[in-house]
């Protein structure tokens, strides 16, 4: 299954793009096992997803948490924190 992955802020600027489509492994099946297998396909994922606590994740633009299941996904989008101004 492919899903279209979209980057924000230094999470896009780390990775050097703003969007992919991809097919993940099989064995990976949550939102965590997904940024620990972009964190391995090369340094700038790996500078991007360094300290995966402090990203934030969104499935169809709903807001999940690590353990959430990327089965049905059609769209993920990680971002940093964002703080009010």
């Amino acid at each position: 299954m492919t899903t279209r992955l979209r980057y924000f802020a230094w999470v896009r600027e780390r990775v050097g793009k703003p969007e992919e489509v991809i097919e993940a492994p099989a064995g990976v099946r949550t939102v965590g096992e997904l940024m620990a297998w972009l964190a391995s396909r090369g340094e700038e994922y790996a500078h991007a997803f360094e300290n995966p606590n402090v990203i934030r994740a969104a499935i169809d633009q709903r807001h999940v948490r690590p353990d959430a299941s990327i089965k049905e996904a059609g769209e993920i989008a990680f971002f940093p924190p964002m703080t009010g101004g």
